[in-house]
């Protein structure tokens, strides 16, 4: 088991309040945890190939496609507020 005082340091270094209660919880668990993690370090992984994910990924690409735009006209005769070919939005940094 950990200490009240060990637990305590954690609680702050992890910026948390505990109640003397769940401080008594946490430690089981805590313990349990670290408990497993033996249990898991005992385990022959030299075969067992280093992953970062548990499922293959990989990045979907397609080629890119030149289309024609929309018509700037049609497209800005939705704007609200417009000026020239552009819209006009309300200024938000000072």
């Amino acid at each position: 088991m950990f200490s009240k005082k060990e637990l305590k340091h954690l609680a702050t270094l992890a910026r948390i309040e505990l109640s003397d209660a769940e401080l008594e919880k946490f430690s089981r668990q805590l313990v349990s945890i670290l408990e497993y993690i033996e249990q898991l370090k005992e385990l022959d992984v030299t075969k067992v190939t280093p992953t970062t994910h548990v499922m293959s990924i990989e990045d979907v690409f397609r080629d890119d496609v030149v289309k024609p735009s929309i018509d700037i006209e049609q497209v800005l005769k939705f704007a609200p507020d417009r000026y020239g070919n552009f819209f006009r939005v309300p200024k938000i940094i000072e």
